[in-house]
């Protein structure tokens, strides 16, 4: 009897193993389609503490969305120090990130390249010099050829050629003046891929460069900057849709500048404007922008009246209206995106630990709050993957 209760037992062991093991494979079959379903995006953080900012986080995390706006988070994927801007190549297949790493910290800022795997994890494929510190701004030319990095310490901005998975090698070191003062916070590429733009905040200055992909070199522009009033601090940089305009969101005093481009590349200025209500008299730092994919609307984020402020724009001219000023429901809004449908923008507010998502109202422009809000440690970038 003893025998053949043996003889029965082994089977079931075996039946409940695999019934085990299939469910297993079930659910992570099951999870891959959830976030397959959903568009992905990958949230830049501080890691540790700074001067500015109690960086908290792990690394670069993920988030989803649906297209009903629904957030889900997702799971650490890359462990590295502070990830503060990350950006998703153009065929998104890779992912960009800066460690953004001060003098105390290293020999230089880093910038890390990984492949995106099918099941939106990340594979390092390798990581450079900055040449520089505090990386904070990552840029990929129209032809996906080559990506550059602004470092806000030491005026230094540099351009790498692509390899075939990705990875990164020198290809030139811009050095721009006043080294001591000079602060670059963005690149920024045109439409036609000839001219790149870096606003310097520390000199109050966005610089003109041509880019030439053939030889793989940018050469100063005939003109080679045009200088902001001082104390503007311009900070990040957008075109309007027609590629005609320009925008310069200015950190220091809280303004947007609109520019006509010109035919060769020149910027001539159109108009200035607050990116504050008119009875706010509070400290302000200004930080993002960015154009809704109708190319009807302009966005700007204010870090102190925690804010997004909305603005229509005159395609024919390029002048701005304000549309309002919406909460972001959260502290210290550092950066923000646009879902590529063009109905929700997603807020990475920084001190607050939370990503906000606001509902865009695609016939006025305006943002209904409140939104949905996800817990993210410390969070101050914002890169969908579409």
């Amino acid at each position: 009897m003893k025998k053949i209760i043996l003889i029965s037992i082994i089977p079931l062991l075996v039946i409940s193993s695999c019934k085990n093991e299939n469910h297993e494979k079930y659910k992570a079959e099951e999870k891959k389609n959830n976030t397959t379903a959903m568009t992905p995006i990958y949230i830049g953080t501080y890691t540790k503490k700074e001067g500015h900012v109690d960086g908290q986080a792990e690394g670069i995390y993920t988030v989803f969305q649906s297209e009903t706006g629904e957030l889900k988070k997702g799971e650490t994927v890359a462990k590295i120090t502070n990830p503060s801007f990350v950006r998703a190549s153009g065929d998104n297949r890779h992912l960009y990130a800066v460690s953004e790493l001060g003098p105390g910290d290293g020999p230089s800022g880093l910038i890390y390249s990984f492949k995106i795997n099918d099941d939106h994890s990340l594979e390092e494929t390798g990581s450079i010099s900055t040449e520089s510190f505090a990386p904070c701004y990552i840029a990929e030319d129209r032809s996906g050829q080559y990506v550059f990095v602004a470092n806000y310490v030491g005026g230094v901005v540099m351009m790498y050629a692509k390899d075939a998975d990705g990875s990164l090698k020198k290809q030139q070191k811009i050095s721009l003046e006043n080294p001591e003062r000079s602060n670059p916070h963005s690149v920024n590429i045109s439409a036609d891929n000839k001219y790149v733009y870096i606003t310097d905040l520390g000199n109050d200055r966005i610089w003109i460069y041509v880019l030439d992909t053939e030889k793989g070199s940018l050469v100063p522009h005939a003109t080679p900057y045009i200088q902001l009033p001082e104390g503007s601090g311009p900070r990040h940089f957008t075109f309007s849709e027609n590629n005609n305009f320009a925008y310069s969101i200015n950190e220091l005093n809280s303004s947007v500048s609109a520019f006509k481009i010109e035919e060769e590349g020149t910027l001539n200025p159109i108009m200035n404007i607050s990116s504050l209500p008119e009875d706010f008299s509070d400290n302000n730092s200004a930080a993002d922008i960015h154009i809704h994919p109708s190319g009807k609307f302009l966005y700007a984020s204010n870090r102190g009246h925690n804010s997004i402020a909305a603005f229509k724009i005159d395609e024919e001219t390029g002048a701005l209206e304000n549309i309002d000023f919406t909460s972001t429901e959260g502290a210290t809004p550092r950066n923000f995106a646009i879902s590529p449908n063009g109905a929700f923008l997603l807020v990475a507010n920084q001190d607050s630990n939370d990503i906000v998502s606001l509902k865009i109202n695609t016939q006025t422009g305006s943002l209904e709050s409140p939104g949905q809000k996800l817990d993210v440690m410390t969070p101050v970038c914002i890169a969908f993957n579409d």
